[in-house]
């Protein structure tokens, strides 16, 4: 569309251009009556054209600064100043160029998100590999990534190692390195040697096709100083009118009337408003926050309130081992590696979590043999000919003599996680888990105050205790607990100082996505609900991004009124001037294009 519509300008430019060539020409060789006819000439397509363009537009209830253009070319046709009506078609012919230009360039963050979607990829078929379409992977497929290519779904890594890199999706310049199990998102660029993916999701619902749908949602949004811009318009036509009927009553010079019209220029209020909000929704795109558009953009600039969620948003959403405790028949690595081993057999987090950290310390896993569980308690089974427990105090101290776990927990925050391990009947250890607190939380929270936030309110789901240790660990001004959704919903109701802000991450978040001004998600994850009632998408699992983006949009906004106010304060003065006289018709269109080009450029810093 954008292509057609970039044609399209040309061709009227450069009949403009080439009636203003044409008619010099015949003026200095033949005589005025000749370059009259060609300026003429060359100014009635582009007359006609913008008709049908108001025409369209008053159709759809829109009264645009069109109009002016309008008026310009036909007063000067109607008042015998052929040669202005030419330069105010050149000037309207190479605005709409210039339009497209920026507007294109304003876009280019988010249209390099959507040029990105891969088409085909490689598939195992049983030992043999073949390229299929990327709407014909299920979950469970194994594909092949080769270097260089784009990921078409989410998956886990199945090789040792892959290295991938995500500039596409959060500006991270550096590649990282994903081993084997770890989760990789689609959009992603293979930067590595090939590597082995397992589809966790089809591509219709991978993060990158979430991240598609959310752009197509963000250019088709219009926001309400954008809408705002559309009522002043309807106010400067007016004034425009007045001042040339004014004009005419009191001088009856038909070329002041006409230099009126043509100094009037509808691009600060038309234009440059919705390339700076454009231009921030890419900005903040190349950084990994996507907006939902200008609308939201616009409210992000004037949130004072932020409520945060705690799981998943200022922690990580996952048990992680923090500690530790052995008694004297065991060591820290060996009390480990049994009960990872054991948990082999369960699909409990808590097991996830020993696994991992298992993983990470290089340690060797045995498969474990006569396993029992009690679902939410422990779990029990031999490994290496070893009788090995693991579960909560209670249950390991029933199965064991000597110490009781709770003898081993003396320091440890009563917010954490404990799963106690016995081995042959005695206790070994303790080992303590915790969800903890992002590392760059602390830093979001002060680069948040610094931009202008005056409350920020922790609302978690989990225990009181728990959300009190990670909101004093943090400094936020109110701290709350054991909430349901719905009390999250009402949480958000109860701050009225201003737009709000919501961040979480889960279903259970999206109510109060929905209520707050602003909701934002942790990550793009598809069709997740969190996501898409949400009007910001941060697209990795990061919460540093927020605060830039909300920088950024406050910056953009006030671009916008910048080039509104300065580009209406010239265009007053030079009808002022034009009025009095001061400022004829061919000079006043040309004034009109400076204008345009200055407010547009300075709308265009928003990408900076």
């Amino acid at each position: 569309m954008n292509f057609f519509k970039t044609r399209y300008a040309n061709v009227l430019a450069t009949i403009a251009g080439a009636g203003l060539v044409a008619g010099g020409v015949l003026w200095w060789i033949v005589d005025p009556f000749s370059a009259d006819i060609a300026w003429s000439v060359a100014t009635a397509p582009i007359l006609i054209s913008l008709f049908f363009q108001i025409v369209n537009s008053l159709r759809k209830g829109d009264v645009g600064l069109d109009v002016i253009a309008a008026l310009s070319m036909s007063a000067a046709l109607a008042f015998g100043e052929p040669l202005a009506g030419n330069v105010v078609a050149m000037m309207y012919a190479s605005g709409q160029l210039l339009e497209t230009f920026a507007q294109g360039k304003a876009r280019r963050e988010m249209t390099a998100l959507m040029g990105r979607v891969a088409h085909t990829t490689m598939l195992y078929d049983g030992v043999t590999l073949r390229e299929v379409p990327i709407a014909s992977v299920k979950p469970a497929d194994r594909l092949l990534i080769r270097q260089g290519e784009v990921l078409p779904v989410d998956g886990r890594i199945v090789s040792d190692v892959a290295v991938l890199n995500l500039s596409a999706l959060t500006g991270e310049s550096l590649p990282r390195n994903l081993r084997k199990g770890e989760e990789a998102l689609s959009g992603s660029t293979s930067a590595g040697p090939p590597f082995d993916l397992i589809a966790s999701r089809p591509a219709a619902e991978s993060t990158y096709a979430g991240i598609v749908r959310l752009v197509e949602s963000a250019q088709a949004s219009k926001a309400p100083m954008v809408r705002m811009a559309d009522r002043y318009a309807l106010g400067f036509l007016a004034l425009t009118i007045a001042i040339a009927a004014a004009t005419w009553l009191l001088t009856k010079d038909t070329s002041r009337v006409l230099a009126v019209l043509v100094s009037a220029t509808p691009c600060p209020l038309i234009l440059a408003v919705p390339v700076a909000l454009i231009a921030g929704v890419s900005r903040t795109a190349s950084i990994g926050v996507l907006i939902k558009g200008g609308a939201v953009l616009e409210t992000l600039a004037k949130v004072r309130t932020v409520i945060l969620d705690k799981t998943g948003t200022l922690t990580h959403g996952q048990a992680e081992v923090t500690d530790i405790k052995v008694t004297v028949i065991g060591s820290e690595a060996e009390t480990l590696r049994l009960a990872a081993s054991l948990d082999q057999a369960s699909g409990h987090v808590v097991a996830t979590a020993l696994i991992r950290e298992a993983a990470a310390r290089g340690l060797s896993l045995t498969a474990p043999l006569d396993v029992a569980e009690v679902p939410g308690t422990g779990i029990e089974g031999t490994v290496e000919g070893r009788r090995i427990v693991v579960g909560g105090n209670s249950f390991v101290h029933e199965r064991c003599t000597g110490n009781d776990p709770r003898n081993l927990m003396a320091g440890v925050r009563p917010s954490s996680m404990t799963v106690a391990v016995s081995v042959d009947g005695k206790l070994a250890g303790v080992i303590v888990l915790a969800d903890r607190v992002r590392k760059d939380a602390g830093a979001v929270i002060r680069e948040l105050r610094q931009s202008g936030v005056s409350r920020i309110v922790l609302a978690s789901g989990d225990r009181l205790d728990i959300a009190q240790d990670a909101g004093a660990l943090l400094g936020v001004d109110l701290i709350l607990g054991d909430l349901s959704p719905d009390a999250k919903v009402a949480a958000v109701s109860a701050e009225h100082d201003g737009p709000v802000m919501m961040v979480g991450d889960g279903v259970n978040d999206a109510p109060a996505l929905a209520a707050a001004d602003v909701g934002v998600a942790m990550g793009a994850h598809g069709t997740a609900s969190s996501s898409e009632v949400a009007g910001v998408v941060l697209l990795i699992d990061e919460l540093g991004p927020l605060a830039e983006a909300m920088a950024i949009a406050r910056r953009s906004r006030m671009i916008a009124f910048q080039s509104v106010v300065a580009g209406l304060g010239l265009s007053l003065g030079a009808m002022a001037a034009a009025a009095f006289g001061y400022l004829p018709p061919v000079q006043g269109a040309l004034f009109q294009e400076v204008i345009d080009v200055a407010v547009i450029l300075n709308a265009l810093r928003a990408l900076r």
